[in-house]
């Protein structure tokens, strides 16, 4: 006998439909899976087997074929347990399913029949809302996730036996509803804030002004100058997360299997921080199931990459393609994917190997050489991805001992949300730009003019202080954030000065 039940899986972040069709026929017993099945899914015929027996049904001591279907693409995951298993029961008629057709199934199966969560429900429930489907059976920890979509009715099952009785329509289970507005609410409430931050009020201004602009920002300074606090501050003063943006980063943490337990929703701007020993595919993402890396992870918040010398040469150069276009192309043997990589890129330093260069407080230890070689790490094209370079000093004591505490995220974050309203109307009838940092120089050249007296000002900090060639542009791009941060149509002079202070870097700094 045959049966066919519906079923779904991931091609990046994105979910299309597949049909599960078991074949039940008299030969020897036999468990076959055809359709380019991965590991996980040639395994599901023990789990699935078990699961059937301790359940309390009689699995078929016959041929059983099972085709995923399309048989061209490869599939991977444990997904496709429980509609393994409600095929079989279907085609030994041992179940009686007459609207089968109407649900996409999706689970894995333990031995005893029990359901455990899958990744990738948010996407698979949004394919199967365009597929007209009338609704979809997940496991109970997935039902959250499934029902944020709004796409269809999503029906939580904690079982195979509960599963069964549902589609015989021997039991009525509520369909999963969710106040989409509490959990959006909930969810966006950050573990640390810009408070907590002590001096260092150069440097805020600039992340302010980076999270305004959607500016790449570089900050340098000694071991213990507070680095690494400001980047994790950095996402909470970002412009509030909108549901689009919050769905879509959802999607990839749930394709990738990141999502914490019972979590529906990341309405807070990811922060990302991996370790430099992190190869190109683990920041890219790939592998030979095709995952998310972390350039995707970091989608709509911030990639944070500490002492980033460290990071080796395929890394940094990795990161230069996602930089420039907001996405990440991964090609292996599995297939290709296109996964979304939008982010800010936030990076750290020491001035040199043992980090005290330029501080009046230690002598540094390293030669000429030696800083020369750490500084040279950093290509010349990924920095000039980076609009921002800061020096981050050491915090005086008398600022570390200070009760008053800093400007909250809040106060800053209304700041910022108010020169990206500004941005969004002035970049509306340009796709695929929403800020200031993503101008090319065409565009730049029409939005960015300013008076004879700022082109003298800009002329002379670039024949003057050593500025390069390619700061121009950042300093334009950024001295129109600051503008905007001001609520200023026009580019003044001291807008100009601010930003020629945030190009460090261009002033051969290690000469100082």
């Amino acid at each position: 006998m045959l049966a066919k039940v519906f079923s779904s899986a991931l091609l990046g972040i994105d979910a299309y439909t597949v049909e599960v069709e078991v074949d039940v026929s008299p030969q020897l017993p036999a468990f076959h899976t055809v359709g380019l099945p991965e590991g996980a899914v040639k395994e599901a015929r023990e789990r699935v087997t078990a699961a059937v027996k301790n359940s309390g049904y009689l699995f078929p001591a016959k041929r059983v074929t099972v085709n995923l279907a399309p048989a061209d693409v490869k599939k991977s995951g444990s997904a496709f347990d429980l509609p393994m298993a409600i095929g079989i029961l279907a085609a030994t008629g041992q179940i009686d399913c007459p609207n089968l057709d109407n649900y996409v199934i999706i689970g894995e199966l333990s031995l005893d029949g029990k359901l455990r969560p899958v990744p990738g429900v948010l996407s698979i429930a949004i394919e199967a809302g365009k597929k007209k489907f009338r609704g979809m059976i997940v496991p109970a920890e997935n039902a959250d996730e499934g029902a944020i979509a709004k796409s269809l009715d999503i029906f939580p099952m904690d079982n195979l036996n509960q599963t069964v009785e549902f589609l015989e329509g021997a039991s009525d289970i509520t369909p999963q509803n969710i106040n989409m507005g509490d959990i959006f609410s909930k969810s966006r409430k950050y573990a640390v804030d810009f408070s907590d931050v002590k001096g260092q009020e150069h440097a805020k201004r600039a992340l302010e002004v980076a999270a305004a602009g959607g500016h790449n920002i570089i900050m340098i300074g000694p071991p213990g100058s507070g680095k690494t606090m400001l980047a994790k501050r950095l996402p909470t003063i970002l412009p509030d997360m909108t549901l689009a943006e919050a769905l879509e980063t959802t999607k990839i943490y749930s394709a990738g299997g990141h999502l914490l337990p019972n979590q529906a929703l990341v309405a807070t701007r990811p922060f990302r921080s991996p370790h430099h020993t992190i190869s190109d595919v683990g920041l890219t993402g790939g592998t030979n199931q095709l995952v998310p890396g972390e350039v995707s992870l970091s989608h709509n918040g911030v990639l944070f990459l500490d002492e980033l010398p460290e990071f080796t040469k395929n890394s940094l150069e990795a990161l230069r393609q996602p930089i420039e276009n907001g996405f990440v192309n991964i090609t292996r043997a599995a297939g290709s994917v296109s996964y979304p990589a939008s982010f800010i890129l936030a990076a750290a330093l020491n001035p040199c190997p043992c980090g005290y260069f330029g501080d009046p407080m230690h002598n540094c230890s390293c030669t000429g050489g030696q800083i020369q070689k750490y500084i040279s790490k950093i290509s010349g094209p990924l920095l000039d991805r980076i609009d921002i370079h800061i020096e981050v000093p050491t915090v005086k004591f008398k600022e570390l001992t200070g009760t008053s505490d800093g400007e909250p995220s809040t106060e800053i974050r209304k700041r910022v949300n108010l020169a990206r309203q500004i941005q969004t109307k002035r970049f509306s009838g340009y796709d695929g730009i929403y800020c200031n940092a993503q101008m090319e120089t065409q565009l730049l050249r029409e939005i960015c003019k300013i008076d004879d007296q700022s082109l003298s000002l800009l002329k002379t900090a670039i024949t003057r202080l050593g500025l390069s060639a390619r700061a121009y542009d950042r300093i334009l791009k950024v001295s129109r954030t600051i503008a905007d941060l001001e609520g200023s149509d026009e580019i003044q002079q001291h807008h100009i000065s601010e930003a020629i202070g945030y190009r460090n870097l261009d002033r051969n700094y290690w000469s100082t």
